[in-house]
C-alpha cells in the first residue's frame, strides 16, 4: 500500500466519520457502513473500516479484545496500537489465528471480511485453542503456513453421542454415570443449539435420545434417564420446529411434557407448553397458542423462568389474538419477574437474555399494529446480538417489518443483507417465514429493491426437498 500523509490520514478520519454518522442517519448495517467507507476512502484497509464504523479509536478495540480475554478467564495478551495499526496499514501483516477471531468477536464480523480468510469463524470465543504460553515479545503475528486453527463443533457432536454410547456399554441399565453424561449432552446442545443447521442437530438429539430408550427398558424406574428423555424431546421439538415440520413438533413436545410431568420436572413441563404455545401460534391455532402459554406459565417457577413462559409464549400469543391489554399486562409480568430475578439471564436454547426479551415486544407490538414501538424493541434486540446467528436474523427480519411502514426501501435492503449473510442451510423456518411475510407486506411499493428480494425468495432452495433430503450446508 502506497504511504498515507499524516495529514491525509487526519482527512480519511474526518471524512469516514461523516460518513458513519450519515449511514446511522439512514439506518444502514455496519457492514453496509464498511462497504460505504471503503467506497469513498480506498486508501482504507477491510480493518480499518469496520472499526471506523463503529465509531472507535484504536484504543476503544484493544479495551473490547482485552474484555473478550477476560470474560472467557484468560489473561490478555497484550494487543498493543502499534500492533493493531500494523495489521489495518500493512496487507502483508495479518494477526494471528487467534487475534482475527477477538477481532472478529469484537467487531460483531467474520475474518473473510476483513481480508483475512484463513481463519473459519466461530460463534463464540469457547470454539478454538487458547492458553499458549504468551511472551512479551510475542505480537501476534502467526507464520502465513502455519495450520489454520479449526473453530467448529460439528466433530464434536458425534463425538458427545460416542461417548455416551461407551458409557451405556459399560452400564447398560442407565447408572449415574449415564445419567450424568446424558444430561451434559443435553446442556452441550442447547448451549450450541444456533452454530449448527438444524438438521444437523436434530440427527444427532435424535440418535442420542434412542441410545437411552434400552436404559429406560431395563430401568424403568430411573427417574434421570426419564428427565434427559425429556429435555432431548423438547430440543427435536423445537428443531423440528424450525424445519418447519410442525406436527412433529407437536409430537416431540408432547413426549417433553409427559415426561416432565411423570419425572415431576416442572421447569420441562412448563417450557415444553411454551413451545408447544409458539408451534400452535405458528399453525394459525390462536386460541390452542393462549391455552398453553397460560398452562406453561401457571407452572413456571419464579423469577426469570416464569417471565420467560409470559414473555415467549404468552405476550405473543394474547398479541396475536388481539388482546392488546392483556398482552401488555403479560409483558408488565415478565418485566417484575426479571426484577425479582437473581439472575435474569441465560444461555442456551432453554436460556432467555435481553435480545430475546425485546425480540417478543417487537413481534408483539407489530402484531398489535405498533410499528414505531416494534422497531423501537428490535433495534434493542438487534443491538444484543451477534452478527449473522439466527438471534440476529431474527431481530434484523422483525426491523424490516417494522420499517416497510415507512422506509420500506432500508426494509428490504436489510432483508438482503440477512440472505446475504447467512447460508440457505442455515435459515431457519422461522427465517423464512418472517421473509415471506416481509414481502409481503412491500409488495404495495414496486421498487427494484423488493423485486429483487421476492425473485431471491422465489429461487431459495427448501429446506426439505421433495424426497425428504434435507439441505445441508
Amino acid at each position: 500500500m502506497a504511504t498515507v500523509t499524516r495529514a491525509r490520514r487526519a482527512a480519511i478520519q474526518r471524512d469516514a466519520q461523516h460518513i458513519r454518522m450519515r449511514c446511522q442517519r439512514e439506518h444502514h448495517t455496519i457492514e453496509r457502513t464498511v462497504t460505504e467507507i471503503r467506497t469513498a476512502l480506498p486508501e482504507v484497509t477491510a480493518l480499518e473500516a469496520w472499526r471506523l464504523s463503529l465509531g472507535w479509536s484504536r484504543a476503544d478495540a484493544i479495551e473490547q479484545v482485552a474484555v473478550l480475554y477476560t470474560a472467557a478467564g484468560l489473561r490478555p495478551r497484550g494487543l498493543t496500537d502499534a500492533m493493531l495499526c500494523r495489521w489495518e496499514h500493512d496487507a502483508g501483516r495479518w494477526p494471528d489465528d487467534e487475534y482475527t477471531v477477538m477481532l472478529c468477536q469484537a467487531y460483531g464480523a467474520r475474518p473473510e471480511q476483513f481480508g483475512l480468510d484463513r481463519c473459519r469463524w466461530a460463534s463464540g470465543p469457547g470454539m478454538f485453542r487458547y492458553g499458549r504460553d504468551h511472551t512479551a515479545a510475542d505480537d501476534g503475528h502467526g507464520p502465513h503456513d502455519k495450520e489454520p486453527m479449526r473453530m467448529t463443533t460439528d466433530a464434536g457432536l458425534p463425538a458427545v453421542r460416542e461417548s455416551l454410547h461407551l458409557a451405556l456399554l459399560a452400564s447398560p441399565e442407565g447408572g449415574p454415570l449415564v445419567v450424568d453424561l446424558a444430561e451434559a449432552a443435553v446442556e452441550h446442545y442447547a448451549l450450541g443449539y444456533s452454530k449448527h443447521p438444524p438438521q444437523v442437530l436434530f440427527e444427532q438429539v435424535r440418535d442420542v435420545r434412542k441410545l437411552l430408550t434400552p436404559a429406560l427398558k431395563s430401568a424403568p424406574d430411573s427417574e434421570g434417564v426419564r428427565r434427559q428423555v425429556g429435555w432431548l424431546s423438547a430440543l427435536l421439538g423445537n428443531l423440528a420446529y424450525h424445519l418447519d415440520d410442525t406436527s412433529g413438533a407437536r409430537v416431540h413436545l408432547g413426549t417433553a411434557a409427559a415426561y416432565g410431568a411423570r419425572t415431576g420436572d416442572r421447569r420441562l413441563e412448563a417450557w415444553a407448553w411454551g413451545a408447544q404455545s409458539m408451534v400452535d401460534r405458528a399453525s394459525g391455532r390462536v386460541e390452542a397458542a393462549v391455552e398453553h402459554a397460560e398452562r406453561g406459565a401457571a407452572m413456571a417457577a419464579p423469577g426469570r423462568g416464569r417471565a420467560q413462559l409470559y414473555a415467549w409464549a404468552l405476550l405473543p400469543a394474547l398479541a396475536a389474538a388481539g388482546r392488546g391489554d392483556d398482552a401488555d399486562q403479560a409483558l408488565a409480568t415478565a418485566l417484575n419477574e426479571l426484577d425479582a430475578a437473581d439472575e435474569p439471564e441465560a444461555p442456551g436454547r432453554f436460556g432467555f437474555d435481553a435480545a430475546e426479551l425485546a425480540l417478543h415486544q417487537a413481534e408483539a407490538h407489530l402484531a398489535l399494529g405498533r410499528a414505531a414501538d416494534a422497531r423501537a424493541r428490535a433495534e434493542s434486540s438487534l443491538a444484543e446480538c451477534t452478527s449473522a446467528t439466527p438471534g440476529w436474523a431474527a431481530a434484523s427480519l422483525v426491523l424490516a417489518q417494522a420499517e416497510s411502514f415507512g422506509t420500506p426501501r432500508d426494509a428490504a435492503q436489510r432483508a438482503h443483507d440477512v440472505l446475504d449473510r447467512v447460508p440457505a442451510a442455515r435459515l431457519r423456518s422461522t427465517t423464512r417465514t418472517r421473509l415471506s411475510r416481509l414481502t409481503g407486506m412491500l409488495t404495495s411499493h414496486a421498487t427494484a429493491d423488493a423485486s429483487a428480494l421476492t425473485e431471491r425468495l422465489r429461487t431459495l432452495p427448501p429446506p426439505i426437498d421433495a424426497h425428504g433430503q434435507a439441505l445441508t450446508g
